[in-house]
């Protein structure tokens, strides 16, 4: 099944002569533990080695800030990294943090729970980690918006730098901000950037 291995910098793609159905790719992935793995609206497979230490704790603490606020606030719910979202190109795809709408969340069927949700989170925020290279990143957030995410955030720890993703508009770009606040779907959320770039 598998016709090529573009290898290089993490992650690693895996092309195959057909796109894996969702419950082929939850066993390939149940198989390939704790390898983290997304498809592509083209069906190739993108494997990624688990996090370094240093950039998982960035991660946690991002999550962790989202995922605090979300509870105080009650609109919506956060996912981690490891919850995949079936995206209307056919990509499945995971953010190291995702914010969805409660009543959108609730309105699902115990089926749709219980797969790769096809559903794409209204805000999401990816943290680049060593091993990522930024242009695939930018690819990535991108995929996010033009697949329904109302806000992206893109945090780059070496940089020390945060882009803003919004549908029809430009990149916003901060550099070394002290916080970075949420618009649209998660106003009111701040994400104190201290605590992240530590």
């Amino acid at each position: 099944m598998i016709l090529a291995i573009e290898e290089g910098l993490e992650p690693v793609r895996v092309r195959l002569d057909r796109p894996l159905t969702d419950a082929e790719l939850e066993r390939f992935c149940a198989a390939n533990e704790p390898a983290r793995v997304e498809r592509d609206a083209n069906g190739d497979l993108i494997i990624m080695s688990p996090n370094f230490p240093a950039g998982n704790a960035i991660e946690g603490e991002v999550y962790a800030e989202l995922l605090f606020w979300a509870r105080e606030d009650g609109r919506g719910k956060v996912f981690s990294a490891t919850a995949g979202f079936t995206l209307p190109d056919g990509s499945m795809r995971a953010a190291d943090a995702a914010w969805v709408d409660r009543r959108r969340w609730e309105s699902l069927s115990v089926k749709q729970l219980k797969s790769y949700t096809a559903l794409t989170p209204e805000f999401v925020i990816e943290v680049r980690s060593d091993s990522e290279r930024l242009g695939a990143l930018r690819e990535k957030m991108e995929n996010w918006i033009a697949n329904g995410a109302e806000l992206g955030w893109l945090i780059d720890p070496e940089r020390k730098v945060v882009e803003v993703y919004r549908p029809g508009e430009s990149v916003e770009m901060f550099e070394d901000p002290t916080s970075v606040q949420g618009t649209g779907p998660v106003r009111g959320f701040e994400l104190v950037m201290g605590r992240v770039w530590q």
